[in-house]
């Protein structure tokens, strides 16, 4: 039995489904066994995207959501396993996000939320699971996100180079990983989460496919700088956010005093919203005496008109997705849990505080034996 492999999870704010990434950790080097996609029921789907925009529910509700996300992660599971001929006893354990449905680390009570009963994903697979990664950190006065920076020091750093790692989600969020400085990352603006939602209102589809309704329209430019204007790119970090502040409600209390826009306009223009918050943070952070690499991935990795822009916006950077390395752009994520999976079950820190701004590091997560 090869006991050094863990199941990454990860279902994210853009809410399209359930990813899944099988690790092999071996001492200092990871690498990624197999890969998967389990798309999010419509039903499901609804239910989250209703009780996101409005941040209220019943308890009856939320209960049978939790419920039902603890059954879809082990369904997930097990067809996965299936897939790969692999059996429960084969894997050491899995390391699952949830789902969340409210991150708020500011404020005099701090709090953030994932659901997806994880008693259910043990007991339906037969594997031990850790998970709620978030609050150990925030107990620590951190923001209980990113997350996946630490993961990405071990895997991406290099001495010889300034590393900034992209990931472009729901939200968009950075690595930083700077030769003789401690890793910093942090959320810097709307990813796709505001392109999903305008593109499901007016075409009902998903997501923009290659970028392709975006690409018909033209950038408004007095549309663009009221979206620049958001306080929360101005903020220092550490900073994170989610769809509590990037949401459509957002986006139509700015529309309201930009009027008669065509509707293919305002999603190129969303589009250039994502790249240029990404490419003025990172102008603020370039080196001048070192090369600077940029490494994308997430589902914005694979929208061309956002890959070409950035490589228009940062004319001195090397952009690539994280193909490079071996690890494909749409399960880094998912590969980041099965790492923090491993760190917990053999007691190591996995938070950064210098990323998350937690008082200390700590081994995070909750163990829900089989």
């Amino acid at each position: 039995m090869n006991s050094n492999l863990y199941l990454g999870i990860m279902s994210g704010t853009s809410l399209d489904g359930v990813d899944l990434a099988l690790m092999n950790f071996n001492g200092h080097s990871a690498r990624l066994v197999a890969a998967d996609f389990m798309p999010m029921p419509e039903k499901i789907r609804e239910k989250l995207t209703a009780l996101l925009h409005s941040g209220e529910t019943s308890l009856q509700h939320l209960g049978e959501l939790d419920h039902q996300l603890g059954l879809l992660y082990a369904e997930s599971v097990n067809l996965f396993l299936a897939k790969q001929q692999l059996t429960p006893e084969q894997i050491q354990a899995i390391g699952c996000h949830g789902q969340t449905i409210w991150h708020a680390p500011n404020g005099d009570l701090p709090f953030t939320m994932q659901i997806g009963d994880m008693n259910l994903l043990a007991a339906n697979t037969g594997i031990t699971t850790v998970a709620d990664f978030r609050r150990k950190d925030m107990a620590y006065g951190g923001q209980g996100a990113p997350l996946v920076p630490a993961f990405h020091e071990g895997i991406f750093a290099a001495p010889n180079r300034l590393t900034v790692v992209l990931n472009i989600g729901g939200i968009s969020n950075i690595s930083v990983l700077s030769p003789h400085q401690p890793t910093i990352g942090y959320d810097v603006g709307a990813g796709n989460t505001l392109m999903d939602g305008w593109i499901a209102r007016h075409l009902g589809k998903a997501y923009d496919k290659d970028a392709k309704w975006a690409k018909t329209g033209e950038i408004d430019t007095a549309l663009l700088t009221a979206l620049l204007n958001e306080p929360f790119l101005q903020q220092a970090p550490p900073k994170s956010t989610g769809r509590e502040l990037f949401n459509l409600p957002w986006l139509d209390k700015i529309l309201a005093k930009h009027t008669a826009l065509l509707p293919q306009n305002v999603q190129r223009t969303l589009a250039e919203f994502t790249v240029q918050s990404i490419a003025n943070e990172l102008k603020l952070l370039q080196k001048e005496d070192l090369p600077n690499f940029l490494l994308v991935c997430g589902g914005g990795a694979r929208n061309p008109l956002l890959m070409q822009r950035l490589h228009e916006l940062l004319p001195t950077w090397e952009v690539s997705d994280t193909t490079t390395f071996g690890l494909d752009p749409d399960y880094v994520e998912a590969a980041a849990f099965a790492w923090l999976a491993y760190r917990r079950l053999t007691n190591q820190p996995s938070n950064l505080p210098s990323v998350t701004g937690a008082k200390r590091a700590a081994s995070l997560g909750v163990i829900f034996p089989k």
